[in-house]
């Protein structure tokens, strides 16, 4: 038994549909990742699994029954929000506790409950303080610990790192990776982010204007993207998208002398076709024999990489090379790559040639 059902879920507002069929199962202790930019409707769709949002059509089913109609406190979800929602007159220890003691749950079971979320989560020491006594981070983790003594089958995450800062965000990764190994507990998480997609998830759903432009695992989402939306989204620096044309059985690279064999794993195309060519900038390396003949035009050091950006006829790509590569601006240098590293994609449709 799944999980999490999603099956056709749509969502209309008037003429305007914001959700265009979404089908999604979960298997119980999966860590699914709704990855999109703004008003792709992951947030929507969030919220319809959370009953904040009804369904125009379509199901959701939470372990063995439908939950469409029910209320939110009845679905067996919790939720953790961007903006903590947390009770700023109340301590730490009632904040993480609110949920039960609502629920009449008696005094010792939820301080048992309360103490046991604020270990886990390492803010034993702040249970008598209030909201306004903590650090962002603090803040989340109390939200967090709140969602988990509710013990629910789904736990529901609405972009929860989004105001902490660089480093910050990196530590609670961290924890909610830890949280999630230890307690193998299913969850549904919302982020623009790709690096919090790529470090979390077990699957990542890739949305683009109310559709999943992609299902799959974090591998599978950065090397085997099916679209030119995703190759590009998903990947920093992005993926190297350079236009191709099928000519004699080879890859001619427009506007260059270029040429590159066709990979032994792809199906025949038709001479004349007009492809792209994806390549990963860690993908390319310095190389006297490589096919790519480059000019450099911005060299810039990251503390580990180097990031090249050169242009090679009326081409441009980017290239993260090791941080001592002796290159400047105006030198030409060659880039090689393995032939699997490259992805093919029609130009017409944008989708992946297999």
């Amino acid at each position: 038994m799944s999980a999490l059902e999603i099956t056709n879920i749509r969502k209309s507002y008037g003429d305007v549909e914001t959700l265009k069929g979404i089908d999604i199962s979960l298997e119980s202790g999966e860590f699914l990742v709704l990855l999109g930019s703004s008003g792709c409707g992951k947030s929507t769709l969030l919220n319809i699994i959370a009953g904040l949002a009804e369904a125009t059509s379509g199901d959701i089913r939470i372990g063995d029954r439908s939950v469409l109609g029910v209320h939110p406190k009845d679905r067996d979800i919790a939720m953790v929000f961007q903006s903590y929602a947390l009770y700023p007159n109340l301590t730490v220890h009632r904040n993480i506790g609110f949920g039960l003691e609502m629920r009449k749950v008696p005094a010792a079971e939820r301080d048992k409950a309360v103490r046991e979320a604020a270990k886990l989560l390492q803010i034993e020491p702040l249970l008598d303080r209030k909201p306004s006594q903590l650090s962002g981070g603090q803040r989340q983790r109390v939200a967090i610990g709140r969602a988990l003594v509710r013990k629910p089958n789904v736990f529901l995450f609405d972009e929860p790192l989004s105001n902490l800062d660089a480093k910050l965000r990196m530590e609670m990764r961290t924890e909610l990776k830890r949280l999630h190994q230890m307690l193998k507990t299913t969850v549904v998480y919302v982020t623009h982010d790709q690096i919090e997609a790529m470090t979390l998830a077990t699957r990542i759903a890739v949305m683009r204007d109310g559709k999943i432009e992609q299902l799959g695992t974090p591998d599978e989402i950065y090397n085997r993207p099916q679209t030119l939306y995703v190759a590009t989204f998903v990947g920093a620096p992005p993926m190297n998208l350079l236009d191709a044309t099928v000519t004699g059985g080879a890859l001619s690279i427009d506007g260059t002398p270029i040429v590159l064999p066709l990979p032994q794993t792809i199906k025949p195309l038709a001479d004349s076709q007009k492809l792209v060519v994806g390549i990963r900038p860690e993908a390319l390396h310095l190389d006297e024999q490589g096919a790519l003949e480059v000019v450099c035009e911005v060299a810039e050091l990251t503390g580990p990489e180097l990031i090249v950006t050169g242009r090679s006829g009326a081409q441009q790509l980017m290239a993260c090379l090791p941080p001592r590569s002796a290159l400047a601006a105006g030198q030409s240098f060659r880039l090689g790559f393995a032939p699997e590293a490259m992805c093919l994609f029609d130009r017409a449709t944008g989708m992946r040639c297999d």
